[in-house]
């Protein structure tokens, strides 16, 4: 999977599971560094599953900005 594809991946799901539309995600993820953060941990994050993703970004979001 490509980073890009990876970021889409973690956006829309995380979207789902917020019941939120996936560009307001996006510029909520970009706003907040995560969208950063997905880019340089790629290699450590892109072989977890989904439900990992929508916690690790869950958490990030509320400020327990530890992987």
């Amino acid at each position: 999977m490509s980073k890009l594809s990876f970021i889409g991946f973690c956006i829309e799901n995380y979207a789902d599971a917020i019941n939120r539309p996936g560009n307001e995600v996006y510029q909520l993820f970009k706003r907040e560094g995560l969208l950063d953060l997905l880019k340089s941990d790629y290699e450590d994050l892109h072989g977890m599953g989904m439900e990992y993703m929508v916690q690790f970004c869950g958490e990030y979001l509320k400020g327990a900005h530890a992987i």
